[in-house]
């Protein structure tokens, strides 16, 4: 299967322009330097997916913030300067965010021709602004599309702005993927397309109760809840009882398969068979394991998810590089940090 060259082992720089703590220009300066960029190329990796939130980049009547946009020119010259690529993600757009934190209405974007509009506009002032920079970045669209019902909706708009950007940057590779989150099992939902620098992304947290183990944000979930891996699905189907049902995705599914490599196979299968018929790469943007959980376990399930990425050339980034829950590059990850780098 054709794979995307250049984005093939890559980490997440979440909470540095995305859901960060405090946006000020003192984080912005200093939670991701060329440092750390030096350090993710030395582990191996390829590339950076770069989360961004609108209101880094834009007021919110939407003129540009110079300011902003120079945090993401700085990353731009530091792959450039290290040998990597990014991905640059629009984590949240005005009028949508795909988190259960923010408590907003997730479907009204996708019929607000004033919000597309917007969206729009941003891609083009986007797509123009590094229009020189083909060969090191690549772009996609909008972070986790929640609500099933929108589906056709969003492919509309998407096939839309990857019209926009085509306008600008013809050659660079733009990322899209469905709704449930960015569930594997929304990829064959997506709009087919004969543009050839377009891959399909899917975000991958599965068995969700151990990926998001005592994670606060997941409604239901116990701070102190712990459970190891691999378990059957016997087991995780009963742990994953306690958190909300919205949670539980495909664990529950009557064809799922024992866990390990022979579960994530399964699960990736209709995407795969899709993407293949298609012609289409595929990228999964996020996966990970909390912090919280036993590091032994995390490399356990790292190994297996890799062994299926391999298989099929899927490109990967994993979440995250520093803090939000998940980060391999704290102290407290250090005497793992080799071993999670191998299976990066």
């Amino acid at each position: 299967m054709r794979g995307m060259e250049g984005y093939m082992k890559g980490v997440n720089l979440g909470g540095w322009l995305s859901q960060f703590d405090e946006g000020t220009e003192e984080h912005f300066n200093t939670f991701i330097t060329e440092e750390d960029i030096r350090r993710i190329a030395g582990l191996g990796l390829d590339h950076v997916r770069v989360p961004v939130d609108y209101t880094v980049i834009e007021t919110e009547e939407g003129e540009p913030i110079e300011a902003g946009y120079r945090h993401i020119d700085d990353c731009v010259r530091w792959c450039r300067a290290n040998g990597l690529h990014m991905i640059l993600d629009i984590h949240k757009t005005f009028g949508y965010s795909f988190d259960p934190l923010d408590k907003d209405d997730k479907t009204i974007f996708f019929t607000d021709p004033a919000r597309q509009k917007r969206f729009l506009d941003m891609w083009r002032t986007i797509a123009k602004r590094y229009s020189a920079d083909t060969d090191v970045v690549a772009y996609e669209l909008l972070n986790e599309i929640v609500a099933v019902e929108v589906r056709d909706l969003w492919n509309g708009i998407a096939l839309r702005a990857v019209s926009a950007i085509r306008e600008f940057a013809p050659d660079t590779w733009v990322i899209f993927g469905g709704v449930n989150y960015n569930a594997v099992t929304a990829v064959p939902w997506l709009a087919d397309t004969p543009d050839r620098k377009v891959a399909y992304t899917f975000h991958c947290y599965e068995p969700f109760i151990f990926t998001h183990q005592g994670a606060y944000w997941v409604d239901g979930m116990p701070l102190d809840f712990r459970i190891g891996y691999p378990k059957t699905v016997e087991e995780y189907r009963e742990a994953t009882k306690i958190v909300d049902p919205a949670c539980t995705y495909t664990i529950f599914n009557e064809d799922i398969k024992p866990i390990g490599t022979e579960f994530f196979d399964g699960l990736f299968t209709p995407a795969l068979e899709t993407a293949k018929e298609r012609d289409i790469p595929l990228y999964c943007g996020e996966y990970g394991v909390i912090d919280r959980a036993n590091r032994e376990d995390a490399v356990r399930w790292l190994t297996d998810i890799h062994e299926i990425f391999e298989k099929y050339s899927i490109g990967r980034a994993l979440w995250n590089y520093k803090e939000k829950d998940y980060g391999i590059a704290g102290e407290e990850s250090a005497p793992y940090l080799k071993a999670i780098a191998d299976k990066l």
